[in-house]
């Protein structure tokens, strides 16, 4: 079986899906048997992208064109095909919503929620644009769809009926570089990262639909002198204004931003958390919670999206989206020491049950699925 997985998100972006795409692509590959291939397709005409650093897959830069003057050319001439780019494979693994030109192979598409369609308004104009023009032409055409909860499956399948029957859910994985540290490990990064005093932690892109400006006003409110509020993630869409949010607080002071935190010192920062928050309106999945949960952190959330059935009841779910009953929530995890152990007992069993092993031997196994169905190869 030769499979080709498009790994451009993982050399264009260092979250979200380019994560995703990174860390499936390191556990398919030791599934691969002596008669398969896992190849790493990607873009490269600068030359300036770090090599996949997968061992026993074949990497396949293409460095010809430009890259964005290949994407043009696929949203408006539909052409030329991927597979004459990445050469011919049995499988075309599409990680980042949207199947592009493909003239002979079967097609999986990894759909990880419908955000854009869901919630318009928090999403970025041309993105949403591109998507809602593409998505109905690549659920035609893909043999399968893979999605990361079942939330996000009932969401496929409710703006797009059609594509029910081809959709598989397989829940992500979390590292296991996601343990707690030893606590010098922890007070050294605190050192580093100038985290010297007690902090509620939040880690997400910094876009609408995470809601951090309500996180902020549930931090006012909490009154509480002795504790900052951390928020870690990378500037995204819209984000002036939740700057301006951070900016305008009461106690301004004491939130900390962090624009970019290492992934070897993520774990640490979570370990580090009186209490790990996301309040978001709305997650696919969701990776944060659980990465706390991993390194001990009790975890309080929101429902929004998967959210409720990715944490169960290992976290204190905050129903509204408000203020005060936020306040009340941390407040409570703050100060009940009891339900701060139960919470991260549970929380450490709850995050076990997500491992990236078994998210790639799933998704192998949908590879499998579709390489047995009976359509030909050609496309139209």
């Amino acid at each position: 079986m030769q499979v080709c997985l498009d790994y451009q998100p993982a050399v264009a972006q260092r979250a979200g899906i380019g994560r995703y795409t990174r860390l499936l692509a390191r556990h398919l590959a030791p599934l691969a048997g002596q008669a398969d291939e896992l190849r790493l397709f990607y873009l490269d005409f600068t030359r300036r992208a770090d090599p996949p650093d997968v061992p026993g897959a074949v990497p396949h830069a293409w460095r010809l064109l430009p890259g964005a003057l290949i994407q043009q050319l696929w949203k408006r001439a539909g052409r030329p095909a991927y597979d004459r780019l990445a050469g011919s494979a049995d499988l075309y693994h599409f990680t980042n919503f949207i199947i592009p030109p493909l003239a002979r192979g079967k097609a999986v598409v990894s759909i990880h929620d419908m955000s854009f369609a869901r919630f318009p308004e928090c999403a970025e104009a041309r993105n949403r644009s591109y998507l809602e023009a593409q998505m109905g032409a690549t659920i035609r055409r893909a043999d399968a769809i893979i999605t990361i909860s079942h939330f996000s499956a009932g969401e496929i399948a409710a703006f797009h009926p059609g594509a029910a029957g081809k959709i598989h859910v397989t829940y992500l994985g979390i590292d296991a570089s996601f343990v707690r540290p030893p606590q010098t490990v922890i007070d050294d990064a605190r050192r580093r990262l100038g985290l010297e005093r007690p902090y509620l932690l939040s880690v997400g892109t910094i876009e609408p639909r995470k809601q951090f400006p309500l996180l902020v006003e549930s931090f006012d409110a909490l009154d509480r002198n002795d504790l900052d509020l951390v928020i870690a993630g990378m500037p995204g869409w819209n984000c002036e204004a939740i700057f301006r949010a951070f900016a305008g607080a009461r106690r301004a002071r004491q939130i900390r931003y962090l624009r970019y935190v290492p992934e070897g010192d993520l774990p640490a920062l979570y370990a580090g958390a009186e209490v790990f928050a996301l309040a978001s309106r709305y997650e696919g999945f969701g990776f944060t919670p659980l990465e706390a949960m991993a390194c001990g952190a009790p975890v309080v959330v929101s429902p929004g999206g998967s959210l409720a059935e990715v944490v169960g009841d290992a976290a204190v779910i905050v129903a509204e989206a408000d203020p005060g009953a936020w306040r009340l929530a941390l407040a409570r995890v703050l100060d009940d020491s009891a339900l701060r152990r139960r919470l991260q007992a549970a929380g450490l069993e709850q995050a076990r049950r997500y491992r990236w092993a078994e998210t790639a031997r799933q998704t192998w196994d949908v590879y499998r699925r579709v390489l047995n169905q009976t359509a030909g190869e050609e496309r139209p």
